[in-house]
């Protein structure tokens, strides 16, 4: 850094201890500007929670969300793959329902219904798919290319508008031992920094109409989703109900049972093939004094690692439901490497990675904040 740049840090470090500490006031903002920053800053504050949410929304399992955030929209779009790459609960639920209707066989009633079932939940997870992808190229991409451009284009402009009122207040304080040129300088300096952040946060939030034509595509896939939805259902339901009425038009078989066999039992065989018994052995008392004395083998404890980093108990057994969670049972000591959400944390146990819910643990060491 030259000299001058050197100086112009110090003028600002020194105004700013003087402004915190002294008391000193510095250059006011007109309260128009002050009002367009609180807008942007509202606006800031729910782009990054609306959309946290709404992948939230979209994906309730952490594993899953995280391979949606990282979905490559482009090549969805140009059909290169058919599905998001994760799979969905319907889908999986589907296949159950297949692989037991298969083995229950089309002579079972429940079979059959479980394999029209089956093959509905998988429709029904081609629909989700679908809805992923479609909100995920017109909802949650342009909501993230407003937080890592527009939005942090804004914060640099506020920042540098900061810098700069500082840099002027420093040199207005001094007025007379600073040349005039300098202050002359400074002042154009942070006046052109107060229009150019002016004209970015005005630009932002007279095109807000923009989120707002998000928004309705994200309502317009919500649609979609529903409108096939419900048109599955409604086909899985009448085939239902025509399984309901055929069942019950056809008559029902009576149980017979089948006559008992009778056995002739003879003469009562001994259980080891004839051989008599031997009688068992008597236990002497030096026997039994011997055994008294044996002390009890100790099952040795549960390996506990040290609690110098981020770790939790497990208070309950948790099985793992999904592809990514981590399996434990009730005293297991879980070392802690994230935290997903409120609800969700990921860690490590016997070498294996994975997510687990907060509720089924006891943090002992908590994450660095």
């Amino acid at each position: 850094m030259s000299v001058a740049g050197l100086k112009k840090q110090f003028y600002k470090a020194s105004q700013l201890v003087s402004e915190k500490v002294g008391g000193a006031e510095g250059t006011k903002l007109d309260d128009d500007f002050k009002e367009m920053e609180k807008k942007v800053d509202v606006t800031s504050k729910a782009v990054v929670e609306v959309l946290a949410r709404t992948i939230e929304y979209l994906q309730p399992n952490p594993a899953s969300r995280a391979k949606l955030t990282m979905l490559n929209t482009v090549s969805k779009i140009r059909g290169q793959v058919k599905n998001p790459g994760y799979p969905q609960s319907e889908g999986l639920l589907g296949e159950c329902m297949i692989r037991h209707g298969k083995e229950l066989g089309g002579e079972s009633n429940f079979g059959d219904a479980l394999l029209d079932a089956g093959e509905s939940m998988k429709c029904l997870a081609e629909v989700k798919d679908a809805l992923d992808i479609e909100v995920k190229q017109n909802f949650i991409d342009p909501l993230q290319n407003l937080c890592d451009k527009d939005l942090k284009e804004i914060q640099h402009h506020l920042k540098k508008l900061e810098g700069r009122r500082l840099d002027f207040d420093y040199k207005k304080k001094r007025q007379g031992k600073i040349p005039d040129e300098e202050l002359r300088q400074a002042l154009e300096k942070f006046e052109e920094s107060k229009e150019v952040a002016e004209t970015s946060m005005h630009n932002l939030l007279e095109t807000d109409i923009e989120q707002v034509s998000q928004l309705s595509a994200l309502v317009d896939a919500q649609l979609e989703y529903h409108r096939q939805a419900v048109q599955i259902l409604d086909e899985l339901a009448s085939k239902l109900k025509r399984r309901m009425r055929d069942a019950s038009s056809r008559p029902k078989r009576e149980y017979k049972p089948k006559p008992r066999e009778t056995f002739d039992l003879g003469e009562p065989e001994q259980s080891n093939g004839g051989f008599p018994c031997a009688p068992a052995p008597k236990i002497t008392a030096a026997s039994s004094s011997f055994r008294s004395s044996d002390k009890p083998v100790r099952t040795p404890s549960r390996s506990m690692p040290p609690l110098d980093q981020p770790s939790c108990k497990a208070l309950y057994d948790f099985e793992p439901e999904n592809d990514g969670e981590l399996g434990f049972h009730e005293g297991d000591i879980i070392t802690l490497t994230n935290q997903i959400d409120e609800n969700w944390y990921e860690g490590m146990l016997h070498g294996q990675s994975g997510f687990f819910p907060l509720s089924y643990v006891e943090v002992l060491v908590p994450l660095p904040q």
